[in-house]
C-alpha cells in the first residue's frame, strides 16, 4: 500500500506539471522530478578475496566490533530512503562458527560497514586443509521481518596458513605462532633446565649487571638448544599449502606440532625458540630475510645486544656454530632486506597464541618409533 502510495504522488505530481507547460517554459529553473524512495541496500564481502585465515579470524575476534578495522565479514548497507533504518544483522560461517549479531541504526541517506568477526569453533584451528565453507547473511528489522537474506561462499585456509601479505606488510601475526604455555614447550624447558648449573633457568635476573645477563642468557639459550636436540627436532621442509596468494603464503607449524612431530623448518624453529624464550619472560625477535629466517633473543633487558640462532641447523651442528651461522646470516642483508618482529610489540597490538587445535588422539613420534622397533624384533626369527 505504501509504494501504491508513493506511485499516485509521483502522477499526481507529474499531472500537474504537464496542466502548466506554459509556465514551466518561462520558468529558468529546472524542473524538480519527484522520485519514490529506493529500498535499503546491502552488500557482503567475507575473507580475504574470499579465502578466511584462522590467524586473522582469530585476531579480530579478540576486538570488540567497534574496535576492529577489519574482520572476518563485512556487510555495508545503504539507506537511501526517507525513514531511519533500524534493523539486527546476524552472521555466522556455517558450522564452523557462533553467530554474531549487530544492531544498525542508519539516518535517512547514510551508509555503513558493519564488520563481523564472529567466534570459531574449535574445529577452526584444528583443521589443516583447505575447506568450502558458507557465509550466511540475515538482516531483519525490530520485529522479527526479513528484510535481506544472503549465502556467500568462502574457503577456509588451514589454522597453520601464514599470509605474509605484500612485502611483509602482516609478518607481526607470525607472533600467533608463539605460543608459550604450550605443554610442549613447558616439556623443552623442564629438561632445559637439567643443562644447566644449578638446574635453573631464571630467565632475566634484576640483580645482575648487564655483563652478567648477557652471559647467562648465553648460557640458558645454550641450555634450550641442547634441549631440542635432545627432543630430535631437525628440519623438514613442508611450507606448501594451497589455495591464493601462493607467492605471500605459507604453511608455519605450531610449536605444538613440530615438537611432536621432532620436524622444523626455519620458520618452524624460530617460534619454537621464541615460544621457549618468552615463556621465561625473556624478550625474543623475529629476524626476517630473503628466503629466511633467524629468531634472537635480548641479552639483557638494560641492553640492546640480541642473541641470534639458526634454527635450522638444531639438529645437525653445535650451539656454537649456529650462533656464528646466524650472526653471519644476520649481518650479511642490509637493513632494507631485514625486517625484525619484536614478539613483545605484537603483543601490545593485540596479537596473540592461536587456540590450540583439538587433535584427534595421535601418539607421540617417540611412542610410534618404539612401536615400529618393537614390531621389528618380534617379527625376526
Amino acid at each position: 500500500m505504501a509504494i501504491l502510495g508513493i506511485g499516485l504522488f509521483s502522477l499526481h505530481s507529474a499531472a500537474r506539471a504537464e496542466s502548466s507547460a506554459d509556465v514551466a517554459k518561462s520558468d529558468p529553473r529546472p524542473a524538480i522530478t519527484q522520485r519514490a524512495p529506493k529500498e535499503p541496500g546491502y552488500s557482503v564481502i567475507a575473507g580475504l578475496d574470499g579465502e578466511i585465515y584462522p590467524v586473522f579470524a582469530n585476531y579480530a575476534s579478540l576486538k570488540s566490533a567497534d574496535q576492529r578495522k577489519w574482520g572476518t565479514v563485512a556487510v555495508t548497507v545503504n539507506n537511501p530512503t526517507t525513514e531511519v533504518l533500524r534493523a539486527r544483522i546476524a552472521v555466522t560461517i556455517q558450522g564452523w562458527s557462533d553467530e554474531e549479531i549487530q544492531l544498525a541504526q542508519l539516518q535517512p541517506g547514510a551508509s555503513r560497514t558493519y564488520i563481523f568477526a564472529p567466534t570459531f569453533l574449535p574445529r577452526f584451528y584444528s583443521n589443516h586443509e583447505i575447506a568450502a565453507a558458507t557465509t550466511m547473511v540475515s538482516v531483519n528489522d525490530l520485529a522479527g521481518r526479513s528484510l535481506y537474506l544472503q549465502t556467500v561462499p568462502v574457503k577456509i585456509r588451514s589454522a597453520e596458513d601464514m599470509y605474509w601479505g605484500s612485502k611483509f606488510q602482516y609478518a607481526p601475526f607470525i607472533a600467533s605462532w608463539i605460543t608459550p604455555h604450550d605443554e610442549r614447550v613447558e616439556e623443552i624447558l623442564r629438561q632445559a633446565k637439567e643443562f644447566m648449573p644449578g638446574r635453573r633457568l631464571p630467565g632475566y635476573e634484576p640483580e645482575k649487571s648487564v655483563d652478567g645477563q648477557e652471559q647467562m642468557t648465553y648460557t640458558e639459550a645454550r641450555a634450550i638448544y641442547k634441549a631440542l636436540q635432545e627432543a630430535g627436532v631437525s628440519y623438514v621442509k613442508s611450507s606448501m599449502t594451497l589455495g591464493d596468494h601462493q607467492d605471500s603464503s605459507e604453511r608455519v607449524r605450531m610449536p605444538e606440532v613440530s615438537l611432536r612431530d621432532a620436524s622444523a623448518n626455519c620458520i618452524d624453529g624460530v617460534v619454537i625458540y621464541a615460544s621457549l624464550f618468552e615463556n621465561l619472560g625473556m624478550e625474543p625477535v623475529v629476524v626476517l630475510v630473503p628466503g629466511h629466517a633467524y629468531v634472537g633473543v635480548r641479552m639483557s633487558p638494560r641492553s640492546s645486544k640480541y642473541l641470534y640462532i639458526e634454527t635450522a641447523i638444531t639438529g645437525r651442528a653445535s650451539f656454537e656454530e649456529s650462533i656464528a651461522s646466524a650472526g653471519r646470516g644476520v649481518t650479511s642483508y642490509k637493513a632494507a632486506d631485514t625486517l625484525r618482529v619484536a614478539v613483545s610489540e605484537a603483543r601490545s597490538l593485540g596479537i596473540f597464541p592461536m587456540p590450540a587445535p583439538v587433535e584427534s588422539a595421535r601418539p607421540d613420534t617417540r611412542e610410534m618409533k618404539a612401536a615400529l622397533q618393537l614390531g621389528i624384533a618380534k617379527s625376526r626369527p
